[in-house]
């Protein structure tokens, strides 16, 4: 079993609208966190996380989607949030992040599932779809991406890749306080991001071993890391999701430079039974910034499936 750090309780007191009671998955020995709500026997929806976030990006869409009759998983990835922190760099990987999700879903025997997804929950949470079809009943795609030939990768993704590099600002600043309020200040797309927020996003992690999993995502986009970001995989997915006749609904921030509006719509297209709606001065974490307002726009399609 690799060497992890466990977070103490004591980081996580009194964050805000985060009431929820821990739950633990043993993955190989190491322990694993996601928020449970809502009745076990209701519909679920599975919210994935990405980069630097936790479950706690979902705290202002959990509680409506619970009372609209929905049970709510919000698991927290290696690395991230409650979750243990594996402390070798080279451990992590998309593959072992889709692994873990994978064993996470046969464990609670989820169905039913309405899976969203945003920053690298796509390349993790499409990849159960693809693996699990019967388990689904739709997507809500946010902002994210999934890696084939023909992707054209920004140059705010190029540039966000190369600033995690040693020596770089982000690696070398081990995401500071500071450094999370510069980076969601601009892409939460706010004019200024609350400290509560600031403290919330740094509290899962202590010290520069702590963050292995925190460097790695960066890193392993597929341009730079084919192998570490599962690049030939997240092809083969996007493929096999063509085949996808349940609903589909995009849900998209507009001011994000990361994954754009273009390129939202362009994979949209794909579905002919795909919805898309933009958020309409939300950045690339829609969640945090529009929460309530992407779960009613949800609830709405929902209704008109």
């Amino acid at each position: 079993m690799p060497e992890v750090i466990r977070t103490s309780d004591e980081k996580f007191k009194d964050l805000a609208l985060y009431p929820f009671e821990p739950h633990w998955f043993d993955w190989n020995g190491i322990r694993m966190h996601y928020v449970d709500e809502g009745p076990k026997d209701a519909p679920v929806m599975l919210c994935m996380h990405g980069m630097p976030t936790w479950s706690y990006l979902y705290r202002r869409m959990i509680p409506p989607l619970v009372k609209a009759g929905y049970r709510c998983l919000a698991p927290d990835c290696i690395g991230f949030g409650k979750s243990d922190k594996v402390i070798d760099d080279d451990w992590y990987s998309i593959e072992c992040h889709s692994r873990s999700m994978t064993d996470l879903i046969r464990h609670l025997d989820l169905a039913r599932i309405t899976i969203f997804v945003q920053d690298w929950g796509g390349p993790i949470g499409l990849r159960q779809v693809v693996d699990m079809p019967d388990r689904f009943s739709r997507l809500v795609i946010m902002n994210t991406y999934l890696h084939h030939p023909a992707y054209q990768y920004t140059q705010a993704l190029v540039n966000w890749n190369h600033m995690w590099q040693p020596g770089n600002m982000l690696a070398e600043n081990q995401i500071s306080g500071q450094v999370l309020r510069f980076y969601y200040t601009n892409q939460i797309g706010l004019a200024e991001v609350d400290q509560e927020i600031v403290k919330a996003y740094d509290a899962p992690f202590d010290g520069a071993a702590s963050k292995a999993g925190l460097r790695q995502f960066p890193r392993s986009i597929p341009f730079a890391r084919p192998d570490r970001g599962n690049a030939v995989i997240q092809a083969l997915n996007f493929e096999a999701l063509k085949k996808w006749t349940k609903a589909v609904h995009f849900i998209w921030g507009d001011k994000d430079e990361v994954f754009t509006v273009d390129w939202g719509r362009q994979w949209a297209s794909q579905f002919p039974q795909a919805t898309f709606d933009i958020i309409q001065g939300a950045g690339h974490f829609l969640q945090e910034s529009h929460g309530e307002r992407v779960v009613d726009v949800l609830l709405q399609r929902i209704a008109e499936e």
